[in-house]
């Protein structure tokens, strides 16, 4: 029980500030090396039936050193040509998701506590039944002893 009450909460603090910190500074990491760029679409984008999901297209934009960059990023469908879209680019220019956000973060951290409290539930409960079933074990192997000491003078008492 002292496992169980003083453990569960300690794991699942620690583990879920550690998720959270350094999923941090995973963040604030892609946050410093990724910028947003308003981009120029150049290929239509086309519309294909029963589907609403982004697709690849070639996109140009030029970045703060006045270089013409080009590359893929995915688009809503039926964007035509020369549309402008907004894609995210690292330092080295070249297309990237965005950064994650903090809630990704937050998110990451009440799942490894979660994940961390039921671990300690579960080992806890493993420890707990493993005891039990030993200790079961040698209580069972001391009453078969002791039965056999005791179940001959016992069962005289009904033989005639």
């Amino acid at each position: 029980m002292i496992v169980l009450v003083l453990g569960l909460p300690v794991a699942a603090y620690s583990a879920g500030t550690t998720a959270y910190g350094a999923s941090m500074r995973t963040v604030r990491a892609q946050a410093a090396e990724r910028h947003e760029v308003t981009a120029r679409l150049t290929e239509d984008v086309r519309r294909e039936k029963n589907s609403l999901a982004k697709r690849p297209a070639q996109v140009r934009w030029t970045d703060a050193g006045g270089i013409v960059r080009t590359g893929a990023a995915l688009v809503e469908p039926g964007t035509s040509k020369g549309a402008a879209v907004r894609v995210w680019v690292d330092r080295k220019g070249t297309v990237t998701s965005p950064p994650e956000s903090a809630l990704n973060a937050t998110a990451t951290g009440w799942v490894m506590g979660t994940a961390a409290a039921f671990g300690v539930a579960f080992g806890t409960y493993g420890l707990w039944a493993g005891t039990r079933l030993l200790l079961d074990r040698r209580r069972y192997a001391q009453w078969d002893t002791e039965w056999e000491r005791a179940e001959p003078l016992w069962s005289a008492r009904f033989r005639r």
